[in-house]
């Protein structure tokens, strides 16, 4: 392959890379932002801590491989970006360690007050990536002034606009309705019935939010600006916009009937099909460009920010054989936990070192 079909290759591979994180750990964060909701009696919040205890820190792996691959393939894109992100990118991080830390650490104490301490941290971690992501990758759609060279960026606050806090609040309220489809399908009894409470609350203001994200942004910011883009992609970016609001509408239909095995499978393939779209909507904008706007003298795209052919050839062949491995680990472990957990299957809270961290409960 030359080493412009390799450029290409590799930005198709980091948005697929962004999109697993996503679908994955959206439901993740939502499940954890969910606790002071459905989790306000001990039992129930346990439940809801073991519904995603297996599979949160393989979830992450899509994270570490997203940016690994960013930092590998396009390290001009990566400098760019932490030039005038390095504050949320630091709250990201912070926010994923109080949240790693919290699963961890729970469970080391019979005490209520330590557990519910730690929990919040869950809560409060996994807003805080969320609304992070969701107004960082609305930045990339509108497109970040970068200037010098090497290009950076500049103007913290200029981060803040009415469609980026959008893009932030639309991404939260996602993942909390993607968790709590996520919950319909992995729990029973009293957390299955809140969960699909919260469907039917947060469902229609979720797809509102998306609605007007996705046509704000083709209006305001439409593919016309991205001058690596031909004529076809402002239609394409319309119809997988709409696709995405279409599918999380879908989503929240299939929960008028709670309980229906076949409903909540296709509310959860709704939901998760609506986050990936919503993303491919965003790479779609981004390629070229990846998500920032030169200005004039200063020369910047994906082709200047790439890595040599070398490097990609090499990383293409290390991908061929890491991405399986990743998916079929995943599959994987998804399988082995596809039991459903109520409250009668948590045993007593333990504070011994065996028992440290989650409790995992699907036997």
């Amino acid at each position: 392959m030359s080493h412009d079909q390799l450029i290409i290759l590799w930005f198709l591979l980091v948005g697929v890379l962004w999109i697993g994180f996503f679908f994955l750990e959206g439901f993740d964060f939502g499940v954890a932002m969910l606790y002071p909701v459905i989790g306000k009696d001990p039992t129930e919040r346990r439940v809801m801590i073991n519904t995603i205890g297996p599979t949160w820190d393989g979830n992450e792996v899509w994270l570490l491989t997203a940016g690994g691959a960013m930092f590998a393939a396009f390290p001009g894109w990566y400098s760019t970006l932490f030039s005038g992100l390095y504050v949320p990118l630091l709250l990201v991080l912070l926010g994923l360690i109080i949240r790693g830390v919290s699963f961890e650490y729970r469970a080391l104490m019979p005490d209520d007050n330590w557990r519910d301490t730690f929990d919040w941290c869950a809560t409060i971690g996994s807003l805080i990536v969320s609304l992070v992501f969701g107004v960082g990758f609305a930045n990339m759609w509108k497109g970040m002034p970068v200037d010098g060279q090497p290009p950076h960026m500049s103007g913290f606050w200029n981060l803040f606009t009415p469609f980026t806090l959008l893009g932030g609040v639309a991404l939260v309220v996602i993942f909390m309705v993607h968790g709590a489809v996520f919950l319909s399908l992995k729990a029973s009894g009293s957390v299955h019935d809140k969960a699909h409470g919260v469907i039917k609350l947060l469902g229609p203001v979720a797809v509102a939010l998306l609605a007007a994200f996705v046509v704000i942004g083709n209006i305001a910011y439409p593919a016309t600006n991205n001058p690596h883009l031909g004529s076809g992609a402002s239609a394409a970016m319309w119809v997988v916009g709409l696709v995405s609001v279409a599918a999380l509408a879908f989503g929240v239909l299939m929960h008028t009937e709670k309980g229906v095995q076949k409903r909540e499978n296709l509310a959860f393939f709704g939901t998760g099909l609506a986050i990936a779209t919503l993303f491919v909507t965003i790479f779609i904008k981004i390629f070229g460009t990846l998500g920032f706007v030169p200005t004039p003298g200063t020369e910047f795209d994906m082709w200047i920010a790439a890595s040599s052919a070398v490097t990609l050839n090499l990383m293409s062949k290390a991908a061929l054989v890491g991405v399986p491995l990743v998916l079929a680990y995943t599959i994987w472990s998804y399988r082995v936990f596809r039991r459903r957990l109520s409250v009668d299957h948590m045993p007593p809270e333990s504070s011994s070192a065996a028992t440290a961290g989650v409790e995992i409960a699907n036997g």
